[in-house]
């Protein structure tokens, strides 16, 4: 059931597996005092074990979270809807529910290349630059 003091956000990418897994896990550390969120995927997959790992290098841990589809929150109310990436924000369905829709693009880490630490350092980069907009434009966006 729905606060209805806390403003609700769906945070969108294709396969809900890295970006806006991180994205859900950053929002709820920083506002879960005035923000319900939740992600999802228009062709949701599975939660990368190296989203798990650089966030819980920083103290969330999101290991619980599962691959949701954009389906699942089809009749839901959100207050905003944050895309991404480019294909979910090409592709999403029209929500009926959705009072504001906002579009942040964020490469793409599954698509990492090089040895194991290669890999989570660009996952790194990713989780810091999606802390770094979220915490730079929450306040001015998602008041």
């Amino acid at each position: 059931m729905q606060n209805p003091t806390k403003k609700k956000v769906l945070i969108l990418c294709t396969g809900n597996s890295c970006r806006s897994q991180m994205a859900e896990g950053v929002t709820r550390h920083f506002y879960s005092a005035t923000h319900e969120v939740e992600s999802a995927g228009t062709h949701p997959s599975y939660v990368n074990p190296h989203a798990i790992t650089v966030l819980k290098e920083i103290g969330i841990d999101i290991s619980n979270h599962r691959s949701k589809s954009v389906n699942e929150f089809y009749n839901d109310h959100f207050d905003y809807m944050i895309t991404v990436c480019t294909d979910a924000d090409r592709n999403c369905p029209t929500f009926p529910g959705i009072a504001k829709r906002i579009h942040w693009e964020f490469n793409d880490p599954f698509k990492s290349q090089g040895n194991h630490d290669d890999i989570l350092d660009q996952f790194r980069v990713v989780r810091d630059t999606i802390i770094e907009k979220f915490k730079a434009d929450w306040i001015k966006t998602l008041v």
